[in-house]
């Protein structure tokens, strides 16, 4: 895998997040929560098609053949300081229903600034913004099946591995949360729904960030605060305090004031515009 040099200039945000979501949606079955977690995943770097075409330093449209899940496109951001020499953290963004493969290569990164704003906080991080088929049990596989790439492959710290995923990408997310949580050190849900399991995430106590807008137009805010009070209450189940209890556990719903003054009118699509610059919750994934 070439290396990239750091991005440059964070460019501004499309707001054309999920223009197209409004199409209705068919919920795939929640996939099975019991698989394996000790397998071996290592892999042969013969298995990875290198795109050829560069974004804003990201390599475009490079493709894991992986022998269960079919063919997984990505793109790459890789540090040119990167020699494998030390672990370094793991950034997996998932767009939204604009950024799915069919869209177009690379256009998750033309539309959501998280992969560009991620290198901020953490310089020395390979970040991994893939572009799946779908928002359900496929691109949940997919996912976790790349990120076990990844650290079968190169030298990462599976203490700062950090997921993202947004609107339909957070759907995504939540299922790949539910089945592999042991994966993620910290994982931010940006307007989104969550579709995956509760109870391994409570029991791996891994972090989680909720984040939306109260009058979100796609989902509504309500999906996420009972998503919030599912994880509260199995938190309170274990014996955590309140203050143990926000360490890992945050909802964070945004008012009409906090999109007026970022300049933006619609909150689904504004809060993708928005989040990836936020610095309260984008410091609090990369610091866990």
């Amino acid at each position: 895998m070439k290396k990239i040099v750091a991005a440059g200039c964070i460019l501004a945000m499309s707001l054309m997040l999920t223009g197209c979501e409004e199409q209705t949606r068919s919920k795939e079955a929640v996939f099975d929560q019991t698989q394996e977690s000790n397998q071996d995943y290592s892999v042969s770097d013969e298995e990875v098609t290198e795109g050829t075409e560069e974004y804003r330093r990201f390599l475009l449209d490079n493709v894991f053949h992986s022998q269960t899940e079919g063919d997984i496109h990505y793109n790459v951001y890789i540090p040119e300081s990167y020699d494998g020499s030390k672990p370094y953290a793991l950034f997996f963004t998932l767009p939204g229903y604009q950024g799915l493969y069919f869209q177009g290569v690379g256009v998750n990164l033309q539309t959501e600034d998280f992969g560009f704003t991620a290198q901020e906080y953490n310089p020395e991080m390979i970040i991994v913004a893939p572009q799946l088929e779908d928002w359900g049990e496929t691109s949940a596989r997919q996912t976790i099946a790349l990120a076990e790439y990844f650290l079968a492959n190169y030298n990462i710290d599976p203490d700062k591995v950090y997921g993202e995923g947004y609107s339909g990408g957070g759907e995504t997310m939540s299922l790949a949360m539910g089945m592999r949580p042991d994966l993620f050190t910290a994982y931010l849900h940006g307007s989104s729904k969550w579709d995956g399991a509760y109870e391994s995430v409570a029991e791996n106590r891994t972090p989680v960030y909720l984040a939306i807008g109260e009058e979100d137009e796609y989902y509504g805010s309500e999906p996420t605060k009972e998503t919030y009070r599912r994880l509260h209450d199995l938190y309170e189940q274990q014996g955590l305090t309140e203050a143990e209890i926000d360490q890992i556990l945050v909802l964070d719903i945004k008012d009409d004031s906090y999109f007026e003054e970022g300049g933006v009118t619609n909150q689904h699509g504004g809060g993708g515009a928005l989040f990836p610059h936020d610095d309260e919750m984008m410091g609090w994934l990369f610091e866990k």
